[in-house]
């Protein structure tokens, strides 16, 4: 039954994997994948339990004298296996829910607009810069397909020609994913991971903020070599933004705070108070709400309401990415609990005798599987209650060095592939980059630019 189990999650895997060429939509294959594989495994429930969970089952048929049968079975997976899936995915899932509709209020209100006025520049290098500066700082913060939603939303109108939307745009894409990896809540890989206590959010960043930062850095100093000599934009001022809010600049720039710097405390907020990463983020977007209701009371008290501009595409992409972890949750939860996934990953500790390797190996799969079924795996893997004996080595203990360097191999890994990230499809989609075109002009950068990084991470740690 492992082996009916495993072809069906591989198979499920191969069509996400493949969606830029199959047009199946990953969030779907996921979800109806992952549920086939917890009814494959509720069906033969008895041998997985009795493998993985024996101790504890025997205790929960001792604790109310109930007899073995199949429906007890059941009842044991629902309220002790599967239970602890459903948490994880609710926690992650409202935590995103919470600060992507802090994202859309920000928006809605004009705060971006800041922004659009910083980088309007004739300078294509200094445009690139500034561009890359601004979306690995809102990734850090904010997250990675958010920031990759609204910046290509503000990018595209000032642009004249296909050919600069697909590098900037690109660019756009590459740091983000570099600065949603150094933080907790930069993209749901890393909030994966301190969601499962297998990070410390401050140390986290301090190891990976430089290697990061020199890969960025190496993979621009390569894009600006292609650029014209001077940008025409096809736009000369804002958009007239008398319709869509009431708020003047000191009232956005107030928002704009009030939104960022809630998210910059909530790491903060678990760690005084204990409480998961979600009930911080509930706590910014309803202060963040009563801000926007008192700078908004004019308008909400008039006769008339106008139609705020939401982003729509914002909302769309999130959801989908919200639909897709669940699913690959749930795939991986299923697989993780018959104990294989454990036993695969402990042969190639063993054999390869090094988690670098492992780390190394998962960005491979993480260019042609994706940055998000990589870290989830890895992390469904090595937090179950089930541990295998390679868990007790220092590198994969919660705060050693293989999650940060799984994280960076994941951004850089998924940045090889335009089909690597949900924010690399989002570009193919919104842009219509290709995939080869993404491959002979972006690849090799990125590649080069991951062997920069990595070098930098090896002299970091033999330094300190």
């Amino acid at each position: 039954m492992h082996l009916v189990l495993f072809a069906v999650f591989t198979i499920g895997l191969f069509l996400i994997a493949t969606e830029a060429f199959n047009r199946l939509n990953k969030a779907a294959v996921a979800m109806f994948t992952g549920v086939c594989c917890w009814m494959l495994y509720i069906a033969y429930g008895t041998d997985f339990v009795s493998q993985q969970h024996g101790a504890e089952y025997l205790a929960f048929l001792q604790q109310g004298t109930i007899q073995h049968t199949a429906l007890t079975i059941k009842a044991f997976i629902a309220e002790h296996v599967f239970l602890r899936y459903a948490a994880e995915m609710a926690g992650i899932v409202l935590f995103l829910l919470a600060t992507t509709t802090i994202v859309e209020v920000l928006a809605a209100n004009g705060c971006f607009d800041f922004a659009q006025e910083w980088l309007r520049t004739r300078k294509p290098k200094k445009l690139l810069w500034k561009l890359a500066a601004l979306a690995f700082l809102l990734s850090a913060n904010l997250d990675n397909l958010v920031t990759v939603v609204l910046l290509i939303t503000i990018v595209h109108p000032l642009l004249q020609t296909d050919r600069l939307r697909r590098i900037y745009c690109t660019v756009i894409v590459l740091a983000a994913n570099c600065g949603g990896a150094i933080t907790a809540i930069g993209d749901i890989t890393t909030l994966r991971l301190w969601n499962a206590g297998l990070i410390v959010p401050t140390a986290f960043f301090a190891t990976l903020c430089l290697p990061t930062l020199v890969a960025l850095g190496v993979m621009l100093l390569l894009l600006r070599r292609g650029l014209p000599h001077r940008i025409e934009f096809a736009q000369t001022r804002l958009p007239y933004r008398g319709d869509d809010t009431v708020l003047n600049r000191p009232q956005r720039l107030l928002m704009l705070l009030v939104g960022v710097g809630g998210l910059w405390f909530i790491p903060t907020f678990h760690r005084i108070t204990l409480l998961p990463p979600f009930v911080g983020a509930l706590c910014v977007l309803g202060l963040l709400w009563i801000v926007d209701e008192l700078c908004n009371r004019q308008l909400l008290g008039s006769d008339r309401m106008t139609n705020r501009r939401l982003p729509l595409a914002l909302q769309y992409a999130n959801l989908q990415q919200l639909l897709f972890f669940v699913g690959l949750t749930l795939m991986f939860g299923a697989l993780v609990e018959t104990g294989l996934p454990s036993q695969v990953l402990s042969w190639g500790v063993e054999g390869f005798d090094n988690p670098y390797v492992v780390a190394l190996l998962s960005t491979l799969g993480s260019a042609f599987v994706g940055a998000i079924p990589t870290v989830v795996g890895n992390a469904a893997i090595c937090s179950s209650p089930c541990l295998p004996a390679w868990s007790e080595l220092e590198a994969f203990a919660p705060g050693g060095n293989f999650w940060p360097m799984l994280s960076y191999g994941a951004a850089m890994g998924g940045s090889l592939l335009s089909t690597g990230t949900v924010a690399g499809l989002l570009l193919m989609r919104m842009e219509e980059v290709s995939f080869g075109w993404y491959l002979r002009h972006i690849t090799p950068k990125v590649a080069v630019g991951f062997v920069a990084g990595a070098l930098v991470w090896a002299v970091q740690l033999l330094c300190f």
